[in-house]
């Protein structure tokens, strides 16, 4: 079964667009599809999920557990663990793993902190 080809008449609307402003209508649209989900992963998170996420990036289960409990008490699960792990190591030049084992130490939480602080600041 063959699809008419429809598609002159489902671009009228783009076409006087330049390149440019067809690029901003793209990001535009993805940003629409990708917010709802953005938003489902945030509040709708588990330690039990991002315990899973870690272990998928290399730690051990104890070393998991430390990590997300911490973020847990710190408020920052909706962050998401492995965001947490990756945002130390980037903010202090590590290795994830290296990161991960600070943070399950309790190392270093005042800077994972002090970023997502300055990040909500940014925001608003």
């Amino acid at each position: 079964m063959g699809r008419p080809d429809d598609y002159q008449v489902r671009r009228k609307h783009l076409a006087h667009l330049s390149d440019e402003e067809l690029k901003k209508t793209f990001w535009k649209t993805a940003e629409k599809v990708v917010n709802p989900l953005l938003d489902l992963a945030r509040y709708h998170t588990s330690p039990s999920i991002e315990r899973s996420v870690l272990l998928r990036m290399g730690f051990s289960s104890l070393e998991a557990r430390a990590i997300t409990d911490r973020c847990m008490e710190k408020g920052l699960l909706g962050k998401g663990a492995g965001h947490v792990v990756w945002v130390l190591a980037l903010e202090k030049s590590l290795d994830v793993r290296e990161a991960g084992l600070r943070l399950a130490r309790g190392e270093d939480w005042e800077t994972v902190e002090a970023v997502f602080s300055a990040r909500e600041v940014n925001r608003n």
